[in-house]
């Protein structure tokens, strides 16, 4: 975001609280990333020190989620913040959800990970899976590039790469059936990989989400349940 944003107050205390409050977002952005590439690369190197981490490291985000909250609630009662500044605050707040959320599947997981690590892996299509993992861990990252220059445009391209996740998790998942389907014994193994596909798809659409909530702090459209080539019309002004 430009520095410029945050220097329009009078109040220069009102600056400091608006910097904090992005600078943290994004600091959360970068621990759930992480956490994020670490399950991925669990599950697909069969990493049991690394899922194990992902794991128990989880409890850092969801405190620093509280923490954001808290501190979003109090600018609200102390500033009682109007137009873009509200917008500010209230597209932080929707973006700390879906980043805790993001995290929550990404433990997730890294659970599976060490259930497959005591099972048969040859099952799994860990190919895909890396490459499906990996390409919603690059929307959660542009979707932060986003939210760091609150940049709309941007903002829409990284939401339109979900497309890719949604065909890439039904290529997935017709493979997993024919395995179960193929080879019954081995659907209690498949499974694991049915959940932790569906957390991956699950996150794509959470960077979605934050996308959009970016969209409507620029532009102050509520860009939710629209199409993309709509998303695209208010990210650039053009509603023709």
């Amino acid at each position: 975001m430009d520095e410029s944003f945050f220097r329009q107050h009078i109040s220069h205390q009102f600056n400091e609280e608006l910097e904090d409050i992005h600078s943290r977002v994004l600091a959360m952005g970068g621990m759930v990333e992480q956490q994020l590439t670490d399950a991925v690369s669990a599950m697909v190197d069969g990493n049991m020190e690394l899922a194990q981490t992902v794991v128990t490291s989880d409890y850092k985000v969801n405190a620093l989620e509280v923490q954001l909250d808290e501190e979003c609630t109090h600018v609200l009662v102390r500033r009682q913040p109007t137009a873009s500044d509200l917008r500010l605050v209230m597209a932080v707040v929707k973006t700390i959800t879906d980043l805790e959320r993001i995290g929550d599947e990404a433990e997730r997981i890294g659970r599976m990970a060490l259930h497959l690590l005591q099972e048969d892996r040859t099952v799994a299509p860990m190919k895909d899976m890396g490459a499906f993992g990996y390409h919603v861990r690059d929307m959660v990252r542009g979707a932060l590039d986003a939210v760091a220059r609150m940049d709309a445009q941007a903002a829409v391209r990284v939401a339109q790469q979900d497309i890719q996740a949604d065909s890439q998790y039904q290529v997935i998942l017709q493979r997993l059936m024919d395995q179960m389907m193929a080879s019954p014994d081995s659907i209690p193994r498949v499974m694991d990989i049915v959940w932790s596909a569906r957390s991956m798809e699950r996150i794509g659409d959470r960077a979605r989400n934050i996308c959009e909530y970016v969209v409507y702090f620029v532009r102050g459209k509520d860009v939710r349940h629209t199409s993309f080539d709509q998303m695209a019309r208010e990210a650039t002004g053009d509603r023709h």
